[in-house]
């Protein structure tokens, strides 16, 4: 039998365990990694001497947090809508750009005419700057391909983008993100086509970990959303839904009522959405972004979601159109400030309930004995900082499943 090791020993850290709700800190402690996952923690006078340590590194007092989990993102996709951008602030609204052909179809054409290569190249740098600022989780939708070639070839960019850095990502196959050209005047239609042919190859060929859709009035109406979701139940397949950000359709309820992973968005959300989403456990996904972005005036209900115990996480929502973004933490500030988040809420809805957004709350989202080694070393001396800072980059060490990696 192999005798018992450390393989890194972090010493001199003020642990930030998540676990609880107020991100309570420890004094300077220790924390062991063994094969990856969190072998030990405590008082360094606790650590028993006779363990062996393949390496050490030196917290300096530093605040240690569990790696942070952007759980919204469209980080695969060519292209940029920066002239969008202009017309937006020249009054255009985001449902005029979109009727107008522009929007996420804009991006759609990039995305189908961009080779593998050229599509991962693009979306490795918005991937390493997510890193950079701490994430060592990630969830990247489909939806700028709207058909199953482009579908397909997103997912497996995503799917890569994992394999090649040191970084988890979860997929989700969003299909039902826009009406393709191709299918103009025939939703129902390309919901066939969703439900017949995509769905099913991105389930045969395990390119999907879940299925969300775009449940809205220049999106997908609560009965496509349905089927959509019958059919990802069919494959074994979690669901998520984009709801509520425009209109409020009942989508929220809709996702609760499938068990939905999440609902988000919820700029629109009623009590009775609220109260189904607290009955069936459903994360609501708070994205501060696409708000700001969008300038937008109507923020999420969430002194209700509040009282109803829905868990909140905070994401990124990265995409071309309303949150061309990557700092997670900026996302934490913005989710305070725009919405009356409080930081703690904030580093929760990044860490553990984003975790469980994803339905990995078994594995990540808090430092505790037996989870993967994903951590977070920042020069901060309380966790509100994290939140504070208007886009600062506070971060001195990022572990992923134990290994500290160089900051890209």
């Amino acid at each position: 039998m192999n005798e018992p090791s450390i393989d890194l020993l972090i010493r001199n850290v003020r642990i930030v365990t998540c676990t609880d709700d107020e991100c309570s800190v420890t004094p300077p402690a220790f924390l062991a990694i063994a094969d990856g996952l969190i072998a030990g923690m405590g008082p360094i006078s606790t650590l028993d001497p006779r363990v062996p340590v393949r390496r050490e590194l030196d917290g300096a007092g530093a605040l240690l947090t569990p790696g942070l989990i952007d759980c919204h993102t469209h980080l695969v996709y060519a292209g940029d809508r920066a002239r969008e951008f202009e017309m937006r602030l020249q009054g255009a609204s985001y449902e005029e750009i979109a009727r107008a052909g522009g929007g996420i179809l804009s991006t759609v054409q990039h995305t189908r005419d961009a080779n593998p290569g050229d599509l991962q190249a693009q979306s490795a740098r918005r991937l390493k700057s997510l890193m950079h600022h701490g994430v060592t989780t990630v969830e990247i939708k489909s939806g700028y391909g709207l058909s199953q070639k482009a579908e397909l070839k997103s997912l497996r960019v995503a799917r890569a983008l994992g394999e090649k850095f040191p970084i988890d990502v979860r997929t989700t196959l969003l299909a039902a993100h826009a009406l393709p050209p191709e299918f103009a005047g025939r939703a129902d239609a390309y919901i066939d086509e969703i439900v017949q042919h995509i769905l099913p190859e991105a389930a045969r060929l395990r390119l999907a970990d879940a299925v969300d859709a775009f449940c809205e009035s220049i999106g997908f109406t609560p009965a496509q959303t349905q089927r959509v979701f019958e059919a990802a139940r069919a494959h074994g397949l979690p669901v998520k839904l984009h709801a509520e950000q425009l209109s409020n359709l009942g989508g929220a309820a809709l996702a609760a009522e499938y068990g939905a992973l999440s609902a988000d968005h919820l700029e629109h959300i009623d009590a009775a959405g609220v109260r189904a989403m607290a009955k069936a456990g459903t994360v609501a996904v708070m994205l501060p972004g696409a708000y700001y972005f969008l300038r937008d005036t109507k923020a999420p209900p969430i002194a209700l979601l509040r009282k109803h115990g829905v868990p909140m996480a905070v994401a990124t929502d990265c995409n071309p159109g309303t949150s061309p973004g990557t700092h997670l933490p900026l996302m934490m500030n913005m989710a305070c400030t725009l919405f009356r988040m409080t930081p703690v809420e904030a580093l929760l809805g990044v860490t553990r309930v984003a975790a469980k957004a994803l339905g990995l709350s078994s594995s990540r989202g808090t430092i505790t004995l037996g989870k993967r080694a994903d951590l977070c070393l920042w020069d901060v001396d309380h966790p509100a900082e994290l939140s504070y800072a208007i886009g600062s980059s506070p971060l001195r060490a990022r572990i992923h499943h134990g290994v500290q990696h160089p900051l890209q």
